[in-house]
């Protein structure tokens, strides 16, 4: 099983929406980065976890935890030209963008910030893709080791 963090910003598609959802279950789409697009495409696999983080707010945080329920496939949002999502130099027959589809699983009790994740940098949590300067990767890779951390912060 392969654990990983997807941001999404709460305005925009939260914790709370996915709850919400039918079944609970919705597709992610509308990533546009080579190397997340890698990881939704040939990295990602049914039965694996992930954190749900809420980015681009005025406290980021892990805030729940989803499961992967469908395996890679084509984005359909970047061939509707009327989505916000479009890519026109993107082909229906060789598709340029993938998506997952993802079941809520829990809320965390309390949210982990990205101050305390930050607190564990040098320690714990040293090699924390999240924590490298610079990454805005919304799809990342956790390790077995973070993931365990991360879950006794909670």
């Amino acid at each position: 099983m392969g654990h990983w963090l997807m941001k999404s910003e709460p305005d925009v598609f939260g914790i709370e929406d996915l709850a919400k959802a039918r079944r609970k279950t919705t597709h992610w789409d509308g990533v546009r980065n080579y190397q997340a697009r890698t990881y939704l495409r040939d990295g990602m696999r049914v039965g694996d976890l992930a954190f749900f983080y809420h980015s681009n707010c005025d406290e980021p945080a892990i805030v729940g935890i989803v499961e992967v329920v469908r395996a890679g496939y084509p984005d359909h949002t970047a061939f509707d030209a009327n989505d916000a999502h479009f890519d026109a130099d993107s082909d229906p027959k060789q598709p340029r963008w993938f998506m997952v589809d993802v079941r809520f699983t829990r809320k965390l009790a309390r949210p982990i910030t990205l101050a305390t994740l930050r607190n564990h940098s040098a320690g714990a949590l040293k090699g924390l893709a999240l924590l490298r300067r610079g990454n805005r990767l919304s799809v990342m890779p956790v390790s077995v080791a973070h993931w365990k951390f991360i879950l006794g912060l909670a």
